[in-house]
């Protein structure tokens, strides 16, 4: 007795499916629930002050980035990067600026953010 595509569960069929359709782009570097947390943070203190106003996030092979706008018709002025490859060596976080200058790299997110944190207690 064996089972035809008449007779055959509907629901047992997606799910078998699935998998496969999950693991479409499995290279791609993201960023982490925590990293994002942290990130985001920062983003929402910097859009209640009224220095940042919009944001995109793009994950690519080589690394994954969040670049923030002042308005969304700019260049960001600064993008959060994480890039694996760099991990080893100084370190896979950096920020950089609109001009390309990398202010700070490091192994820590926090410590890399702290160049942009310490930028709003200087007034």
């Amino acid at each position: 007795m064996s089972l035809t595509s008449e007779d055959a569960d509907p629901s047992e069929q997606r799910a078998v499916a699935r998998p496969a359709a999950a693991n479409v782009q499995p290279n791609r570097v993201v960023f982490n629930r925590l990293e994002l947390n942290r990130i985001l943070n920062l983003y929402g203190r910097m859009v209640a002050d009224g220095e940042w106003r919009d944001y995109a996030i793009d994950f690519l092979k080589d690394r994954a980035v969040f670049s923030v706008f002042r308005r969304a018709s700019e260049v960001p002025i600064y993008r959060i990067e994480k890039d694996p490859r760099l991990a080893r060596k100084q370190g896979m976080y950096s920020v950089i600026s609109a001009t390309g200058l990398i202010l700070r790299r490091g192994h820590e997110l926090e410590r890399v953010l702290l160049v942009i944190d310490r930028k709003l207690a200087v007034v």
